[in-house]
């Protein structure tokens, strides 16, 4: 009788170099998915509404106090977004008072924000077209933004606003 189990184990013999080749193959593998991951993860969306939560949480109170503020003006603001022949996002705001009068003396700044990625928000200047109506452009790709719009006396905001709007 001839012992076969030796003549078949011995071209797959484990030998102290196989077993360092699977181990450093191991954690190349490890690594390398843990590098597309970590590449992944910082060239995306950081899930960041503001930059500093602590210095959102001191000023709460403040804020607390401008909604207030902003609401006992029963001021009617509406904005609208659309794309013109140029095609660019044309943005225009009107700001009436509580008895529907037009609101004068103010700075109206509004910026289109990129619902992920910050680095693609558009600012938009806007001008006095009439009375209590501000209008501006600005380049814009179709899609979900934000319509952030601030509106200053002086130094103090007195209005601020923010709503989803999609461009076709």
């Amino acid at each position: 009788m001839q012992d076969d189990t030796h003549a078949i184990g011995s071209s797959r013999e484990l030998t102290g170099r196989r077993v360092f080749v699977y181990f450093v193959a191991f954690f190349a593998v490890v690594f390398a998915a843990n590098f597309v991951m970590f590449r992944a993860a910082t060239s995306t969306f950081g899930g960041l509404e503001t930059e500093s939560a602590y210095k959102a949480g001191l000023a709460f109170k403040q804020e607390l106090a401008a909604v207030r503020a902003q609401d006992g003006l029963k001021w009617q603001v509406n904005a609208h977004v659309e794309r013109n022949a140029a095609g660019e996002a044309t943005v225009s705001v009107d700001v009436r008072d509580q008895r529907g009068m037009p609101v004068s003396s103010l700075d109206v700044r509004a910026s289109l924000l990129h619902p992920l990625m910050s680095r693609y928000d558009q600012p938009v200047v806007l001008s006095h077209a009439q009375p209590g109506r501000f209008v501006g452009n600005a380049p814009l790709a179709a899609g979900q933004w934000t319509l952030a719009i601030d509106i200053m006396r002086g130094d103090e905001r007195v209005f601020r606003s923010r709503s989803r709007v999609v461009l076709k």
